[in-house]
């Protein structure tokens, strides 16, 4: 988890974080529940986005949770405090420097991580080695080549692009969701299954045109503005007007698509 996170640390990519997993609840999570008395290593927590709803799910499972950063880790556990979570222990740790040993856990849960990493299957190689024999990986990733929308807009797809290739050269893979099957096989998992979680949204649904299309996936592409612009990559009008494309899809006649990949597996 050493490489840089693209999006940046600032309140506001905080916030985003939170609607991003409000919004996202019964997609990403209706499938996901560990049975009690079984530890779960949840990877790269950040602030706690999917922690509280992992531990709310499975109340008698044990879960640690961690990350690399450290403020993120104490904005984790307040948020975690708030919700009255009380099944997860928060430690700072770097995924490529795993302070358990191995057969440590029975599942481990990862997302949105890999696409922030240079070497994704050796981490997955590295979570291999901390679960136990028949353990379980869960990971989720998005992809941001499965965007479309209407009206078209040229200046919004180069926006997104804008993202994929600061994520890049920051060591990152915004398009890594396709690759979660090959990805799982090569770091030797056993029974990988792969599902898309499709986002579909327009307006006869108010809140994912607030909470995914507004709050969520726009406000990702507006966050890395100033970058796009200092590496060159588009000018400020193109790229303002790419945002403001991407905010014209939520009016009544828009429609947003996004898809999400799920990987679960075995050792």
């Amino acid at each position: 988890m050493s490489e840089a996170y693209v999006h940046g640390y600032a309140a506001r990519e905080n916030e985003r974080l939170q609607d991003q997993a409000g919004t996202l609840v019964e997609l990403l999570h209706s499938d996901t529940s560990y049975p009690g008395g079984s530890t779960v290593l949840e990877v790269g927590c950040g602030v706690g986005a999917q922690t509280v709803t992992l531990a709310q799910r499975s109340p008698e499972a044990r879960f640690t949770s961690i990350d690399l950063a450290a403020d993120s880790i104490a904005e984790a556990s307040r948020r975690s405090d708030q919700a009255g979570v009380t099944n997860v222990e928060f430690r700072q740790a770097d995924i490529f420097a795993m302070p358990f040993d191995a057969g440590s856990f029975d599942h481990v849960f990862v997302c949105f991580v890999l696409e922030h990493l240079s070497r994704p299957a050796d981490a997955l190689a590295i979570l291999k080695g901390v679960l136990k024999p028949g353990g379980t990986i869960t990971v989720i990733e998005g992809d941001h080549g499965s965007t479309y929308f209407h009206p078209a807009s040229p200046d919004a797809q180069a926006a997104i692009d804008c993202l994929v290739e600061l994520q890049r050269r920051a060591g990152g893979n915004a398009l890594i969701g396709r690759q979660l099957y090959p990805l799982l096989v090569e770091a030797g998992y056993d029974a990988v299954r792969v599902s898309p979680r499709i986002v579909y949204v327009d307006a006869s649904r108010p809140g994912l045109v607030d909470g995914f299309t507004r709050k969520t996936f726009t406000a990702m592409v507006e966050g890395i503005r100033e970058p796009a612009i200092e590496a060159g990559l588009l000018k400020a009008d193109t790229f303002d007007a790419g945002v403001r494309d991407l905010y014209r899809t939520t009016e009544a006649d828009g429609v947003f698509c996004y898809t999400f990949f799920k990987g679960v597996a075995r050792t």
